[in-house]
């Protein structure tokens, strides 16, 4: 079948969460029309396949796109997140982006979008069942989302191999195994095994028939310091807190400490040197939890697993027939080299400072309508990695540092920004005659020119010492 012919402005290639705060900012701030092209069959990204149990590791007040609310603004009475405000699960999260798709974009009327397609480069793309394909012309740019888009593991096969009759699943197959095993291994060290272990201790499972594989260590942030709303005080603080000690620390190893001391950072054993940080947010109460496990192997990556014995990089551990094993150790976001953000007929969405997802999401599109040359919006976001280890961080808060002055710079971006609730400190006017607020702002104007300066010194020092 010959190809349809569709023309539009903006081709954006991937309906998940930076797809879709993307769009929504260029809706909203310019005439454009969008083609909108995903794989899967309804808007959502990695949520669509997520494990059932899994919840944002962020309030629902900073998801999602900037027109349309996520939640209540409501705080949780029970459970590990008590007192902190509302963590969307896997399917509000899906029925959100499903709402925005048909209450916001699609009645725009200036929106077309191609659920089950597969974009093939170069304007094309095909129905995943069908015989149907289209080619588009964009008379702007190609959005493609996908650049560093990572996987999970209830779509991607262990890293690991499995002999045959070993019971093995990825996460969110625990919750439909037919009888109660004697023992569970959760593989992994992020995000995905810290949710499994502590969904596996909420269920009664006792700490004693958990076994934890963690290749490494990770640092978390304090839930306490991500709040949006009445509990932004505290947010507001946790800034102030992480500039006083990047303008005092003498190294990378000192700033996390001063940080830890401040309960900004967490980790789960603090007798172990963490090597990873992704930038996840637990609570003090799910660390508690997680602290609970004391069968903790770190002998490296699992290599196979057989019917006695896992078999690692550093040793070997035995296990049996009766054990469940939850793979966990997928690789999560992909790193690839960074690239220009904009360019002449394209946009490859990347990280460019240390915030929170959607609001860099949006605030790229809010750029691409609001600034005229390629060049200067590439100098008001620079790319970076994301983050991995701890000077990965460094290099994040730096650039947001380095790169929010310019932004001021333009009027209308800079409104943008304060009015969005995408913005994690949007609200902060509304507090500005609280004590802690008025503190916390004195403490921002002394340390933050020379945070920026000790970043910069901390980042050299630690490259030529690796």
């Amino acid at each position: 079948m010959s190809d349809e012919t569709l023309e539009t402005d903006y081709l954006v290639v991937g309906a998940g969460a930076a797809g879709m705060a993307f769009a929504d900012a260029l809706l909203a701030l310019s005439n454009a029309t969008l083609t909108i092209v995903d794989r899967r069959h309804a808007p959502g990204g990695h949520w669509i396949d997520a494990y059932p149990f899994v919840r944002l590791h962020q309030p629902s007040a900073f998801y999602g796109v900037s027109s349309m609310p996520l939640g209540q603004d409501v705080r949780d009475l029970t459970g590990t997140n008590a007192g902190y405000y509302e963590l969307a699960g896997a399917d509000e999260v899906r029925a959100y982006f499903a709402h925005v798709m048909r209450r916001r974009f699609l009645p725009s009327g200036r929106v077309r979008y191609f659920p089950c397609s597969e974009y093939l480069g170069d304007g094309r793309f095909v129905s995943r069942y069908t015989q149907a394909s289209w080619k588009v012309s964009v008379r702007r740019k190609v959005v493609d989302t996908t650049y560093l888009e990572g996987t999970v593991p209830a779509t991607s096969a262990p890293p690991f191999e499995v002999a045959d009759g070993v019971r093995c699943v990825p996460a969110g197959d625990v919750t439909r195994i037919p009888e109660r095993p004697e023992r569970f291994v959760v593989i992994g060290a992020g995000k995905t095994a810290l949710d499994t272990c502590v969904w596996l201790l909420e269920q009664d499972v006792p700490a004693p028939s958990i076994r934890w594989i963690k290749p490494r260590e990770a640092r978390w942030l304090n839930r306490r310091f991500q709040q949006p709303l009445a509990l932004l005080p505290e947010s507001y603080r946790g800034t102030a807190i992480q500039l006083e000690a990047m303008a005092e620390a003498t190294s990378v190893e000192d700033l996390f400490a001063r940080l830890e001391a401040k309960g900004f950072f967490l980790r789960v054993d603090p007798g172990v040197a963490p090597t990873m940080f992704r930038g996840a947010v637990i609570s003090e109460a799910e660390l508690n939890l997680l602290r609970q496990i004391e069968d903790v192997v770190r002998l490296g990556h699992v290599v196979r697993i057989e019917r006695d014995e896992i078999v690692l990089d550093e040793g070997r551990v035995p296990t049996n027939d009766a054990t469940v094993h939850i793979h966990c150790a997928s690789r999560g976001l992909m790193r690839r080299p960074v690239r220009p953000i904009f360019e002449a007929r394209h946009v490859t969405v990347q990280p460019f400072l240390w915030a929170f997802a959607c609001y860099q999401f949006a605030m790229l599109g809010a750029i691409e309508a609001l600034v005229e040359s390629d060049e200067e919006k590439n100098r008001l976001c620079p790319p970076i990695a994301y983050w991995d280890a701890d000077r990965d961080y460094l290099c994040a808060f730096l650039a947001t540092l380095a790169n929010e002055r310019a932004r001021t710079a333009y009027p209308a971006l800079a409104n943008w920004a304060k009015e969005t609730r995408l913005n994690p400190f949007g609200g902060i006017g509304h507090h500005r005659d609280a004590a802690e607020v008025i503190d916390a702002r004195e403490c921002i104007k002394r340390y933050a020119a020379a945070a920026a300066g000790n970043l910069a010194h901390l980042i050299t020092k630690n490259a030529a010492r690796t």
